[in-house]
């Protein structure tokens, strides 16, 4: 069962998890800005809800599954696990308007298309299903706290690349994206966002391409999928502490995205006939924060 997006809002997810340490020097009763060479003070967050997906990537029907995460920084490092994908930013973060270097280490296990039964198209589902593919890598980026409406909003600009070690489609993807959030008050805060993903030839087949074979099974026409930039992303989400504030107790999450397939992926058939070149997503949870 397939936890978590590992293509759509993760990325907004992980957007909106450095709202926390801006928070803690927001105005409106929190502390006064602590001096750049201050460490980021710990906070931990946990949480669960529901997403709305495509059952498939390029499907046009959604399924709704679970989403468990949980953020937490420590000692000026900082950890996101959000379903299949984890990162950890090795680079100290430092609290106040500074400008925040980051980079380490990205993991992500992607299931699309491993249970034809979450597969709401018979032609797709007769294709058969895929492997897991176990996909390992780093990412780098760099960001501003104190841009455009205080000291407390943060710019994001990142690359990351990872590669399937699983032998399942056995390719790279880069993924470049950028995110803004602000808080709005010490008890909700925003974020947007906008990424791309670049894959490899393999990918590419892997999941888009029907094979002689994969016609006869489907119905589908065949078709030959080159790798390049697959989808482009934008997506928002929000929070609003129930108990305490952005810092600590009880919050809602929501938020959603749109991603637009492109090139050879939308002209896919499992795209073009069987699904949507259009998929949309959306998730609403609760989280804790101590």
């Amino acid at each position: 069962m397939r936890l978590f997006p590992v293509r759509t809002l993760s990325v907004s997810l992980l957007a909106l998890a450095a709202v926390p340490a801006a928070a803690q020097d927001a105005p409106a009763g929190l502390p006064p800005t602590p001096p750049p060479g201050t460490i980021a003070a710990d906070t931990y967050t946990i949480g669960v809800g529901a997403v709305t997906l495509p059952s498939y990537e390029g499907s046009d029907n959604n399924n709704i599954l679970p989403a468990p995460g949980a953020l937490i920084s420590h000692d000026g490092y900082f950890l996101t696990v959000l379903g299949t994908r984890a990162s950890l930013d090795l680079i100290r973060n430092e609290a106040g308007p500074v400008w925040d270097i980051q980079a380490g280490p990205i993991a992500v296990l992607n299931l699309d298309r491993t249970r034809r039964s979450t597969i709401d198209d018979a032609r797709v589902e007769a294709l058969g299903d895929r492997n897991a593919a176990i996909e390992l890598g780093g990412f780098v980026g760099i960001g501003k706290t104190g841009v455009l409406t205080s000291d407390y909003d943060q710019f994001n600009v990142t690359l990351s690349y990872r590669y399937d070690v699983a032998n399942a489609h056995e390719s790279g993807i880069w993924q470049p994206s950028v995110s803004y959030f602000t808080p709005l008050s010490t008890k909700s805060a925003i974020g947007l966002f906008a990424t791309a993903e670049h894959v490899g030839d393999r990918y590419a087949r892997y999941y888009f391409s029907v094979p002689v074979a994969g016609a006869v099974a489907s119905g589908l026409p065949t078709f030959n999928a080159d790798g390049g930039w697959k989808n482009f992303q934008l997506g928002a989400i929000g929070t609003y502490a129930l108990t305490g504030d952005l810092l600590h107790g009880w919050k809602i999450v929501a938020g959603g995205t749109y991603s637009r397939l492109q090139n050879d992926f939308k002209d896919s058939p499992v795209v073009s006939i069987a699904g949507d070149r259009d998929q949309w997503l959306g998730t609403v949870g609760i989280a804790y924060t101590f």
